[in-house]
Formats: structure tokens, sequence, C-alpha cells
């Protein structure tokens, strides 16, 4: 699947590629060459590794989420793929309209269309206390991860600005459903395999007890990212760190509605090319009696999740 360089859902202005590239020392067409070459070298010689033949695209985007570091970008590829591997149950789910309807109930996920001028992409979140049960945070969970693969698919960006809109959310409610191991497991894909860069996250809500969610958050999260967590009270408050141009109709700004970008959001996540494409990328797995046993001990016994209990031959 070729990156789609402008579509009806996410839009990249002229020269996004060549200045991101800029910004990571990768806009010279040897210096990039080279290193998509030596990370593709490199994955045709780690036996573990199922998937060899990752596009040189997704090589590309992988070392720009790394800052252009080579081997940054060959431990991400290899924790996803174990990720994958040890945690399949966040990537059960790979149609959204056939299996995700319930999420979509509670829960809204958008990457807007209109980058920042420093080319991060706004994603925001709005969440509904209705119907929430602790199923639901899995189906969110799954539903992000089939819109990680689309945008690492389609999009070209810089780093993330994350909105989540809890204004309608009883916050104690959260906390009483949630479970904080799936939560810990859920961010380290997000981060350490997908390669979520933040520049800030933003908590939209008036309710005190947000302080329970953010400070449950920090505790998987590095202290630096932990600093970009924001609390707004109020849309005047956000429109100070987030352009109004950028947000929806509903949230001061000059963008097409929310429940229609999440309708175009749907119907694109759930066309049958896209589906088999994630299939695809789920399946991007590792078979760890190929691997090193004393190289995954010191990589991954650290992890969530108790990996302990996995027999490496």
């Amino acid at each position: 699947m070729e990156l789609l360089y402008e579509n009806q859902i996410l839009r990249m202005p002229p020269g996004t590629v060549e200045n991101i590239r800029k910004i990571h020392d990768l806009d010279k067409p040897e210096r990039l060459d080279e290193a998509i070459k030596i990370l593709d070298d490199w994955i045709q010689k780690q036996e573990h590794l199922v998937k060899k033949d990752f596009s040189r695209m997704y090589l590309e985007k992988t070392l720009i989420s790394c800052k252009g570091s080579v081997e940054k970008a060959k431990k991400q590829i290899d924790r996803l793929c174990t990720m994958k591997t040890l945690n399949p149950k966040f990537f059960t789910k790979t149609n959204v309209k056939a299996e995700l309807q319930n999420v979509l109930r509670v829960a809204s996920l958008i990457p807007l269309p209109t980058l920042t001028d420093d080319y991060y992409r706004v994603l925001l979140v709005k969440i509904r206390s209705f119907d929430l049960t602790s199923e639901s945070f899995m189906l969110y969970f799954q539903y992000c991860l089939i819109l990680c693969e689309y945008i690492k698919a389609n999009d070209y960006v810089n780093g993330f600005i994350i909105i989540y809109d809890c204004r309608e959310l009883n916050m104690f409610d959260v906390v009483s459903k949630m479970s904080t191991v799936e939560l810990q497991q859920f961010i380290t894909i997000l981060i350490e395999g997908y390669g979520a860069r933040m520049k800030s996250i933003h908590m939209l809500t008036n309710s005190k007890a947000i302080e329970l969610i953010i400070n449950t958050v920090k505790q998987f999260i590095s202290e630096k990212v932990g600093n970009r967590m924001y609390v707004q009270r109020t849309l005047e408050d956000l429109h100070k760190d987030v352009p109004k141009n950028i947000l929806p109709v509903e949230y001061g700004g000059t963008e097409k509605s929310l429940d229609i970008m999440q309708e175009e959001m749907v119907k694109e996540l759930s066309k049958e090319e896209y589906v088999d494409y994630v299939k695809m990328m789920f399946n991007a797995r590792t078979e760890e009696g190929k691997r090193n046993a004393g190289k995954f001990n010191e990589e991954y016994l650290g992890m969530p999740g108790s990996f302990r209990a996995l027999s490496v031959d």
C-alpha cells in the first residue's frame, strides 16, 4: 500500500514530506537510501521476524518516527512484531464497521484533516459515558491500532497532538472499569511499537477527578511525555494550543463536524482493500523459537504483561 499524499481524510500541504525529511537529516537521497537499505538488510537477517517485505515507505516512516536513527528503527520494528505475538488480543479486530460498531457509540477517534504548521497531526478523541463497560476499553484500543496502521500507511507527519474530550465522561466510572494492565500494554504498543511521538496531550474537562486518570497514565509513560499532558477547562483554553482552523465546528473551528468526519473515517477503514492490509500487518509477528533467547530476555522481560511465562527455545 503506497502513501496517499492527499485524500479526503488526511491532507498534507506541498513540501510536507521534504520538510519532515530535512528535520530528521534524511533529506539527502543517498543518506535516506543508505538508512533504508541498512534497515531492510537487518530485517532479512532476523530469523524470528515472520514478515520480511516491509515497503520502502513503511521503513522510511519508521525512521522518521525514530528521528532518523537506524538502531532505534530496528528496535521499533522488532518490538511491534513481538507485541503482536505476545499480546494478540489487541490485534484480533480488522474491520471497524463489521466488528467495532459498539465502540463507535462510546468514542469517536478522528485524525483531523489539516496538519499544524510544524507538521503534527491532531487526533481528536471524544468519549461518552453511556454504555461504558470494561469491554469498551479493549474495543477502543483495538480501534486505535487499526487507525495506527492507516496513519502509518497513508500519512506523513512529525508527530501527534492528542485531544481527549472528556466533558461527558464520569471519571470515577472510568477508573472503576478500566484495566490498568491492559492500559499499560496498550500505551507500550502505541509508543514503543508504533513510535507515536507526542508533542502534547490535552484533556478537555471540568472534572477534578481527571487527575486520577492522569496520575494513572503517568505511571506508564516517560517523564518527558508526562510533562506534555495538560488539562483544558474550556474551548478557549484549547484554542491557545491548537489552531481553530484545524478543529471541527463543534469545537469553535472551521472544519466539518465530528460526526461527518467519523462517518468518513469508518467508511475508509472498512474498505476491503484496507481490511486486507490490516490483516497482513497484524500478522507481521515473530516466531519466538527462532530468536536468540538471551536477546529476548534482555529486551523484553521487563515489559508489561508478564511475558516471563513465554517459553523461548
